[in-house]
């Protein structure tokens, strides 16, 4: 009979317990990463209602927990985003979007609370719109930058996701580029238009 080999001798496998919250994507034994407004300069459409408001206050627009996992093929990312709910100018508050450096990685977002897209496009030009509220789940394929953008004026947009976790992320070429299309309010109802400053 062929002697089965121990998972410990191939390799150091610890599970992992970590509290964090669906309901407010808080996790009290981890500290989050936090974007500021100010970090998203060039992002948004209005540049000057965006140096206005930055001229009265800085603020936290997202902030994400990461729960910590190897830089690892076979290991998995997960952790909660929050994105905080406003708009400068006419365009909702945004995470300021990302490919990964591993650019064929699919990831997983489910939202747990608020209203919100996400807004997903490949380099080939193609773009995706999935609407979100509590209980969505959305599968971005690999290939897609994606961002999510918040279009309720009252609570947050809070999303848990996963992905490979050696996929790493690509904001570079989104602050270069930015994506193709924008969402902004028209007439107190979300729009999605083309994006004047995209650079193709």
């Amino acid at each position: 009979m062929k002697k089965v080999t121990s998972l410990k001798n191939v390799k150091n496998i610890k599970s992992l317990a970590i509290k964090f919250s669906l309901i407010d994507g808080l996790a009290p034994d981890k500290k989050p990463i936090k974007r500021m407004l100010s970090e998203m300069k060039g992002m948004y459409l209005d540049d000057a209602k965006l140096d206005e408001m930055l001229a009265k206050q800085d603020r936290i627009i997202y902030e994400f927990y990461n729960m910590g996992m190897p830089y690892d093929p076979s290991e998995l990312a997960f952790g909660t985003t929050i994105l905080h709910p406003g708009k400068v100018g006419d365009e909702y508050f945004m995470t300021k979007g990302h490919f990964h450096e591993q650019l064929d990685t699919a990831e997983i977002y489910y939202c747990t609370k608020g209203h919100g897209y996400l807004l997903m496009e490949n380099p080939e030009g193609d773009v995706e719109l999935q609407e979100m509220t509590p209980g969505v789940c959305v599968y971005v394929p690999p290939n897609f930058a994606h961002r999510s953008i918040n279009i309720s004026d009252m609570e947050p947009f809070i999303m848990f996701f996963v992905f490979r976790a050696d996929a790493g992320h690509d904001y570079k070429t989104i602050e270069t580029k930015g994506f193709r299309k924008l969402i902004i309010e028209k007439a107190g109802k979300p729009e999605i238009i083309n994006n004047p400053k995209w650079n193709s």
